[in-house]
């Protein structure tokens, strides 16, 4: 069923990046537009599990591929780990297996680099496109010598300009391997990424609806988060995988698309 009204009911709208507004770095069809017609509706936040950017280096990005995005506005899983990690243990000393802007999150919580894997109090992992052997061994090091695992996702793929590229789930599969599950995940479908988001938010959860490319992060954190959802076809996740188990609230072709009001029921 379509309804063209449904955006009336939203007072503020969660975001993904990666298959939403762009695809790599190159922004998706009329999704800047869009962006600033649901920001007249209300308050937007960016709500990405990619952690490779800082909130400031990925507002740059954003408002230079054309979309209105102050620092505020991002809620990436780099920021959230950094969060977390301060929240439940203070400021710690970590290791990484991460790129620069979950440092930069971690440095600007208080975290400190450890100078030897032996010495760090945790190991924070996200996305590393420059992951190694010996990378993998300096944390397992780190591991092995009592420090719990933070990962920031455990997203298997991330949509880029030619197509399907690894994850931070595979990052997050080869400590597993290596006997080391992680302690907590603060990316979606995580109530963690949530509770930072709509506490930035502050309105009734019934008025906010999450907008994202997949059913088993972004579809499934926000119905646990009692939010309304709504998949757009612009990412991983097709018309057919909408079917399963995980239903979102709505299903637009695009986010251009649902800010025009197109949308059907996922319930259809």
């Amino acid at each position: 069923m379509t309804d063209r009204g449904f955006l009336e009911r939203y007072d503020a709208f969660l975001l993904d990046i990666d298959g939403v507004l762009v695809r790599g770095a190159v922004p998706l069809s009329g999704a800047a537009y869009a962006v600033r017609s649901l920001q007249q509706r209300g308050r937007c936040l960016f709500l990405t599990n990619n952690s490779s950017r800082s909130r400031r280096v990925l507002a740059e990005r954003l408002t230079g591929l054309g979309f209105s995005a102050d620092v505020d506005d991002v809620v990436p899983s780099s920021y959230i780990a950094a969060r977390h990690l301060a929240t439940v243990a203070g400021q710690v000393t970590y290791w990484l297996i991460g790129e620069d802007g979950l440092g930069e999150e971690l440095r600007q919580a208080g975290h400190n680099p450890a100078d030897r894997p032996e010495d760090a109090d945790w190991v924070v992992a996200g996305i590393d496109r420059a992951l190694s052997y010996e990378k993998l061994g300096d944390a397992l090091r780190a591991l092995r010598s009592g420090a719990p695992l933070l990962g920031t996702n455990i997203d298997p793929t991330f949509p880029g300009s030619e197509g399907l590229l690894p994850g931070a789930g595979a990052i997050m599969g080869a400590l597993a391997g290596m006997g080391f599950p992680a302690e907590a995940v603060v990316g979606k479908p995580s109530p963690i990424a949530f509770r930072v988001a709509l506490e930035r938010l502050d309105v009734d959860p019934a008025s906010i609806l999450m907008v994202g490319d997949r059913l088993e992060t972004d579809i499934l954190g926000g119905a646990n988060a009692r939010l309304d959802t709504a998949l757009v076809l612009t990412g991983v996740a097709t018309r057919e995988d909408a079917s399963s188990s995980i239903r979102p609230t709505w299903i637009s072709e695009s986010l251009a698309a649902l800010a025009a009001g197109e949308a059907i029921s996922g319930s259809d």
